[in-house]
């Protein structure tokens, strides 16, 4: 896959399958002291609970994050029924908790048709988004609501791909913007029984798929094993 060290400098676009529990920007700090380039960013944050595919662009290439960042995502996972979280996925406990024994598949389905198409979303308390230069999940986590505007997105497809109540498995083709935390709350509180996002797998964005994408480990052992060639020829 790769022939020369240098070519990481020239530029890169590398795919990455991030791990629970890491933030895009560890993958980054990860990637600069494997492969000793500062210029390196990523195309489109994951929070730290989601896994799946993250683009991550060094050298030249890192001029076309944008272009990335821009392009169809594709998610799947799971939303719990019957409760909700501050933070709308499980970095925060649940509450609320409710009743769901009156819940068919066929409530449930018919529930994401009103989520389909050009919507405006409430991004969550708990996100990178900044007001007044300070990321909202700051205040969120010392208790301070902070008032902002919903947001234009639209949903190209939401299906619901297996029911396991209180568990619903889905998948979600989205444009940029879109935040599936913040889709499992709304698409709880229209069932009338709350929800949030308990499990979440990014598996495309654009034409790039997470099939496609390298752990860490394969990458930084690749590495290892193109510096060390270099250094015996």
């Amino acid at each position: 896959m790769f022939t020369s060290i240098s070519q990481f400098a020239e530029g890169q676009v590398l795919l990455f399958d991030k791990p629970i529990g890491w933030t895009s920007f560890d993958i980054v700090r990860k990637i600069r002291n494997i492969i000793k380039v500062k210029k390196v960013g990523h195309a489109g944050t994951l929070d730290p609970l989601a896994t799946g595919l993250l683009i991550v662009c060094t050298g030249k290439y890192t001029k076309k994050i944008n272009e990335y960042m821009g392009m169809e995502k594709e998610y799947a996972g799971t939303f719990t029924l019957g409760s909700t979280t501050p933070s709308y996925d499980l970095e925060t406990d649940p509450e609320n908790f409710k009743d769901i024994t009156h819940l068919t598949s066929e409530i449930i389905e018919a529930a994401t048709l009103p989520f389909i198409g050009d919507i405006m979303q409430m991004p969550p308390q708990h996100s990178a988004i900044k007001k007044d230069g300070k990321p909202l999940y700051l205040s969120a986590r010392q208790g301070i609501e902070v008032k902002v505007d919903a947001r234009p997105v639209t949903i190209k497809e939401f299906v619901i791909t297996k029911i396991e109540l209180p568990i619903v498995h889905f998948r979600v083709v989205c444009t940029t913007g879109t935040y599936i935390r913040s889709l499992a709350n709304d698409f709880g509180e229209s069932l009338g029984v709350g929800g949030y996002m308990s499990s979440l797998c990014r598996t495309r964005i654009g034409e790039f798929k997470n099939e496609d994408a390298l752990n860490i480990e394969q990458f930084e052992t690749e590495v290892r094993v193109l510096r060390d060639g270099e250094i015996i020829r």
